[in-house]
C-alpha cells in the first residue's frame, strides 16, 4: 500500500529545527564536547581579541558544564532589523552572530573560529537547558532557554555588577542526542591547554565536581608560548637542535593577504617522532589542513636552500619534503580571515589560500635562522639526509621484490613514476572520460590511475577461484600486487604497490552504487586492506561556486560545495559578507568527466586540498556480525524482499543526488 505523497508531505523546518532532526551535520554526536566546544571558542575570540584576560570552565556533577569569560558580554540590546534581544539571537537563530562583516569593519572580531554563525545556536538546541547571564553596562542581564531553544524567558536585570563585564553560560546537553551523555574530561582538558597555550597572559582555569562534593581545580599558563609547550610535549626526547620559534603577520601594504593574516610556530627536529599540534584562529584542527600543508611546503623549501647553499646533499640523493619533516614537530597557530573548514566540527583547514599565506610567513624567517644559527641548521640537515638516504634503500628493496613477479600490469593502467609505497595512491575512477581528466590532473611522481569500464560485478557470493574471471576484478588485483584472501587471514602485504587505494565516482546515485560494489570486492575478498588502512573514498563536490573581487586585496575565488547543505552555507554566507546573489555564480556537475583536470585535481586529487574519506572497521563489540548483515541484505542474491522493506523503512534517512 502506498502513502500519499500530496501537498502535505512537504514539511518545513523553522528556527533550531534542523539541527534536532539531523545533528550530525552540524557537530559530533560521540559526546557534547563539540557543543561545549562552541561556547568556550566564543569566550576565546574575546581573549583573541585582547577583550578578556581569564576563562573558566566548570563540570558539574549533574552532568552540565558553565563557561565563564570577562570580556565584553554578549551585547543585550534590541538588534536595529529583528527588534529582538541580540543575546537571544544568538541562542536561536542559525547564521547569526557578530563575525561575517570582517570586511567592512563592523565585525566584532578581526579573526574568529567561528564563520557559520551556527555555533551557540546548535548548543542550545541539543540541549536540555541553557543558562546565560551577561555582566555589562554596569547591570547582570538574565535569560533562560529550555527544550532545545523552543522555550525562552523574558531576558531580565537580576542585579548591579559595577565595572565588571562578561559572559556566564551553563548547558545541559540533552543525552538523546549524543552517544555518551557526558563531556570526556581529558579531551576538555587538552581544548583548554591549548587555549592557555595560544593565547599568552590568559588563565585558563577548569574545576571538576567531585562525587564527595570536593572540587579538582586546574589552570593553565604558558608564559613561554609555543616554544614552552612544544618543550613540555617532547620533554625526555633527544633535540637535535633548539627550538625555533617564530610568528609573522601580513602588513597593510601585503597586495596577497589581509592586514593581521599570517601565523605564529614553534619547531622542533627529534630523534623520535612526536606528535604535532596546529590551530587556526585558536580552533583545533586535529586533522590538519592546508595550513599544515603551507607550513611543510615552507620549511621544506628553507632547509634545502640552506643544504644548497652550504653543499651538504651528496651525489645522487634527491631530497623530498618528508625527509625534512618526518622527524619534525611543530605547533602551529594561524590567523586567517576567511577560514574554510571541512565540516561544521572544523577539525580540517580546506582553504587552498592557507598553503601560500603559511609558506610565505615560515619561509624566509626560517632560513635566515638557519643561516644565523650554521650548527643546528647542519644537525637538521644532517638529520633530513640520513632520511632521505633510508627512503631510498628501502625503495630499491621494494622495487627488487617488485621486480620478481611474474604478473603482467593492465594496459589501461597509468602508473606513477615512485616506488614508496607508503606516497604512491591508485585511482579507481568512473569511466574512461572521467580517466582521461584524472590521468592529466594527476601528479605523475606519486599517483596511479585505473579507469573502470562500467558498474564492477557484485563480487559478495562469487567464490575465490572465480573472482579473477572478472576483467575489471582481474586488473584491480594485478595493479595492486595483492592476492585475494579470507577475512580471517593475515596475507602477505609486501608486494602491495600502492600505499593509498581511492574509489572515485561521480557524486551522483550511479557513483554510490560503483562506491557500493568496490567496498564489496574490498570487505570480502581483500579485507586486510581495509584492516590496515589502505582503501579511501574519494568526496567530489556537486557545486562550483565563483565568488567576484572585493577591493584589491580581496582577489575572485572560487569554492565548492560536496552538497545541498554546503552549497546553501556558502550562499548564505556570502550574503552575509557583502556579496549580492546575482553576482555569486554557482555550477553543477554532473559527474567526473565535466571537472577539467585542475578542478579535479583540486577538489579530489590534490593532497593539501582533496576531500577523501578513510574505510575503517567498527571497532565496537558485534560490528562484524552486524556489517556482514548489512552487506548480506544490500548484495545477496536472494534478499529483494529484504532489500525492499529496509529500503521502505530507511528511504528517508538518503540524501541522494539523482
Amino acid at each position: 500500500m502506498s502513502k500519499t505523497y500530496d501537498e502535505s508531505s512537504f514539511r518545513v523546518l523553522k528556527g533550531l529545527e534542523p539541527v534536532r532532526e539531523r545533528p550530525g551535520m552540524y557537530t559530533r554526536t560521540d559526546s557534547p564536547a563539540h557543543i561545549i566546544q562552541e561556547v568556550i571558542d566564543n569566550a576565546a575570540d574575546e581573549a583573541l581579541a585582547g577583550q578578556a584576560r581569564h576563562i573558566h570552565v566548570c563540570l558539574q556533577r549533574d552532568g552540565s558544564v558553565t563557561v565563564t569569560d570577562d570580556g565584553r558580554g554578549i551585547p543585550v540590546g534590541p538588534h536595529p532589523e529583528e527588534k529582538v534581544p541580540v543575546v537571544v539571537l544568538a541562542f536561536t537563530r542559525l547564521h547569526a552572530g557578530g563575525k561575517f562583516d570582517k570586511r567592512s569593519g563592523n565585525s566584532a572580531y578581526a579573526f574568529s573560529g567561528g564563520l557559520h554563525g551556527v555555533g551557540v545556536a546548535v548548543t542550545n538546541a541539543l540541549s536540555t537547558r541553557v543558562e546565560v547571564e551577561v555582566r555589562r553596562d554596569g547591570k547582570i542581564h538574565a535569560v533562560t532557554f529550555a527544550e532545545g531553544g523552543e522555550k525562552v524567558s523574558a531576558l531580565e536585570i537580576t542585579g548591579d555588577c559595577g565595572r565588571q563585564t562578561g559572559t556566564r553560560v551553563r548547558v545541559w546537553p540533552d543525552p538523546k542526542y549524543f552517544d555518551s551523555p557526558r563531556v570526556p574530561q581529558a579531551e576538555l582538558e587538552r581544548l583548554l591547554r591549548s587555549k592557555a597555550v595560544l593565547l599568552p597572559g590568559v588563565a585558563v582555569m577548569l574545576d571538576v565536581e567531585q562525587a564527595d562534593g570536593s572540587t579538582l581545580s586546574k589552570t593553565w599558563r604558558y608564559p613561554d608560548g609555543l616554544a614552552g609547550y612544544l618543550a613540555e610535549v617532547a620533554a625526555g626526547q633527544e633535540a637535535v637542535a633548539p627550538i625555533y620559534a617564530a610568528e609573522q603577520y601580513a602588513s597593510g601594504e601585503d597586495e596577497s593577504f589581509a592586514e593581521g593574516e599570517g601565523a605564529a610556530w614553534a619547531l622542533g627536529w627529534f630523534a623520535e617522532a612526536i606528535p604535532s599540534e596546529s590551530y587556526v584562529n585558536l580552533i583545533p584542527t586535529v586533522n590538519g589542513g592546508t595550513h599544515e600543508s603551507g607550513l611543510r611546503s615552507g620549511v621544506f623549501d628553507a632547509v634545502k636552500s640552506f643544504i644548497e647553499h652550504h653543499a651538504l646533499l651528496p651525489r645522487g640523493v634527491k631530497l623530498q619534503q618528508e625527509d625534512v619533516c618526518g622527524r619534525m614537530a611543530f605547533v602551529l597557530s594561524a590567523r586567517i580571515l576567511d577560514p574554510q573548514f571541512q565540516g561544521q566540527v572544523k577539525e580540517k583547514l580546506n582553504s587552498r589560500e592557507a598553503v601560500k599565506l603559511v609558506a610565505g610567513m615560515v619561509r624566509d624567517p626560517l632560513e635566515i635562522w638557519l643561516n644565523a644559527h650554521v650548527e643546528a641548521g647542519k644537525a637538521i640537515a644532517e638529520l633530513s639526509i640520513k632520511q632521505a638516504l633510508a627512503r631510498q634503500k628501502n625503495a630499491q628493496k621494494v622495487e627488487k621484490k617488485k621486480q620478481s613477479g611474474v604478473a603482467v600490469l593492465p594496459g589501461k593502467l597509468t602508473d606513477c613514476e615512485s616506488t614508496d609505497i607508503a606516497e604512491n595512491e591508485l585511482f579507481l575512477v568512473e569511466g574512461d572520460s572521467a580517466g582521461g581528466s584524472a590521468k592529466m590532473a594527476r601528479d605523475k611522481e606519486t599517483q596511479a590511475i585505473l579507469p573502470l569500464r562500467g558498474k564492477v560485478q557484485n563480487s559478495w557470493e562469487i567464490e575465490p577461484n572465480r573472482l579473477f574471471a572478472n576483467a575489471e576484478i582481474h586488473d584491480i588485483a594485478v595493479a595492486l600486487g595483492v592476492d585475494a584472501h579470507s577475512a580471517d587471514a593475515e596475507p602477505d602485504l609486501s608486494n602491495l604497490r600502492y600505499g593509498k587505494v581511492v574509489i572515485m565516482s561521480d557524486a551522483d546515485v550511479d557513483g554510490a552504487h560503483i562506491q557500493t560494489l568496490l567496498l564489496t570486492l574490498f570487505y570480502r575478498h581483500f579485507p586486510a586492506l581495509i584492516r590496515h588502512g589502505h582503501v579511501y573514498i574519494a568526496q567530489p563536490p556537486l557545486y562550483r561556486v565563483d565568488v567576484p573581487a572585493q577591493g584589491k586585496k580581496r582577489p575572485a575565488k572560487r569554492l565548492y560545495a560536496l552538497d545541498e547543505g554546503e552549497l546553501e552555507a556558502i550562499k548564505d554566507r556570502m550574503a552575509k559578507e557583502g556579496f549580492s546573489p546575482d553576482k555569486v555564480e554557482v555550477g553543477r556537475f554532473k559527474g567526473l568527466g565535466e571537472m577539467n583536470p585542475e578542478q579535479l585535481r583540486e577538489t579530489a586529487m590534490a593532497p593539501t586540498t582533496r576531500r577523501v574519506l578513510p574505510v575503517v572497521e567498527r571497532g565496537d563489540e558485534g560490528a562484524r556480525d552486524e556489517t556482514l548483515k548489512l552487506f548480506n541484505l544490500l548484495m545477496g542474491k536472494g534478499e529483494a524482499a529484504g532489500r525492499r522493506a529496509w529500503m521502505e523503512s530507511k528511504g528517508h534517512l538518503a540524501d541522494a543526488d539523482v
